[in-house]
């Protein structure tokens, strides 16, 4: 060991008349721990809830979307074809789209209807209820009296339907007769009903088979878009850019980022600003090092005096207090690492528990659509919080080292 490390190891441990110093000392290094630790808490969570914000919006929603400006797309096949053709396309499932109500037992609700075919992604996930996934085999088949329909859990629960009821699908369409224009409508049995997992999108579809919707909208051989899902979802402006080249206008190829990216926007300034505002705690932290080293070189001047007489220089004067307040911006730190990383890790656990010692709700899932607190740890933000403390504690103690390194021992030692 140096004798630069030996004597800021010594100077943290303050005697007894020099207490005052040690306790300062341990309120800077509370100060970056509580700092670093709320950052990288805040942190994790903003980046769990835009995850599952995320997943809840790509959960029912297409990756990418192909449209036809002002029109139906005649020749889905080929839109298909070259799709599937395309690096990171999983599936390209064609579809037809309506706003209608359903109308049961005297309560209405407007819904998006789909027609969908039998790959279409809400067939593979489990979001079916499991009286559901039963009745789904014979969605497609065509052997039911009445055509199927899959509606969301908040609009079964808003018409007071379950699985076998019947519903009336009313479009904005008209029929004529002897008695004039009348609107269109038409039977069809709720086959199943998919899990809320966002009020925002799920609440807002119903899905028929493809062919039944085709002929029921009146548009035979025409669909309203293609809905593709990619390997993974950060791919989905590269799959778009791609097929844009191949396709050109009337021809809308749009990826997700096009349609809810501003919304995940808003939530990622709302992380920097927040990173920010804590940030502020760290830098707070950082000032309590400066005063704890200035007061110690303030204490020390004599110290500082024998030292460069005995021949140390300038510069090890200054490396012994810049190491310091290394130390305690290292301690500091690290702590408050590891406990940003354990508060993070069982964030859900400690909301529970703080919900049942004091029975109040701290955490609504039905408000967020989430099923767990959300918390998600990235080692490049952990990283990141890491670096800028430390950065801002040694910044700290540049100041206080170049001071000390500055002081004439003679002037020190006039008056001993």
């Amino acid at each position: 060991m140096s004798y630069e490390w030996f004597i800021s190891l010594r100077y943290l441990r303050a005697k007894r008349k020099q207490t005052f110093i040690s306790v300062i000392s341990f309120i800077s290094i509370a100060g970056v721990t509580l700092g670093v630790a709320a950052l990288i808490l805040v942190l994790a969570v903003m980046t769990g809830f835009s995850d599952g914000v995320r997943q809840q919006i790509l959960g029912n929603v297409p990756h990418v979307l192909i449209q036809r400006f002002g029109e139906g797309i005649d020749n889905p096949r080929e839109l298909v074809t070259a799709a599937k053709n395309t690096p990171h396309v999983l599936s390209a499932v064609p579809f037809v789209s309506k706003e209608a109500m359903l109308l049961s037992r005297g309560n209405v609700s407007a819904v998006s209807v789909k027609g969908v075919g039998p790959e279409h992604k809400i067939f593979s996930q489990q979001m079916l209820t499991a009286e559901g996934r039963l009745a789904t085999e014979q969605f497609f088949s065509g052997a039911m009296d009445r055509p199927g329909i899959i509606i969301g859990l908040d609009t079964a629960g808003s018409l007071g339907v379950t699985v076998g009821d019947s519903v009336n699908v009313i479009p904005p369409l008209f029929s004529m007769t002897p008695f004039g224009m009348i609107p269109k409508m038409k039977p069809f049995e709720v086959v199943a009903v998919f899990e809320k997992q966002s009020s925002l999108v799920d609440s807002f579809y119903a899905y028929i088979p493809l062919s039944v919707a085709q002929t029921f909208f009146d548009s035979e051989g025409v669909v309203s878009g293609v809905e593709l899902e990619v390997d993974r979802y950060d791919r989905a402006p590269q799959v778009a850019e791609a097929l844009s080249a191949q396709f050109d206008f009337p021809t809308v190829i749009r990826p997700w980022q096009s349609i809810y990216g501003s919304f995940l926007s808003a939530l990622k300034l709302e992380k920097l600003g927040l990173f920010i505002i804590l940030g502020i705690i760290v830098l707070v932290a950082a000032f309590n090092i400066a005063t704890t080293l200035i007061m110690v070189v303030m204490e020390k001047n004599r110290d500082i005096a024998i030292l460069r007489a005995m021949g140390a220089n300038s510069r090890s004067i200054m490396k012994i207090f810049m190491m310091e307040g290394f130390i305690i911006g290292t301690v500091g730190t690290g702590v408050g690492a590891v406990l940003g990383v354990m508060l993070a890790n069982y964030a859900d656990a400690a909301i529970k528990f703080l919900e049942q010692l004091f029975g109040i709700r701290i955490f609504d899932q039905s408000v967020y659509g989430m099923e767990h607190f959300p918390s998600d740890i990235i080692a490049s933000d952990v990283a990141m919080v890491v670096l800028m403390a430390m950065s801002i504690c040694l910044l700290a103690t540049i100041y206080p080292a170049w001071r000390a390194s500055r002081m004439d021992p003679t002037e020190a030692l006039r008056y001993e």
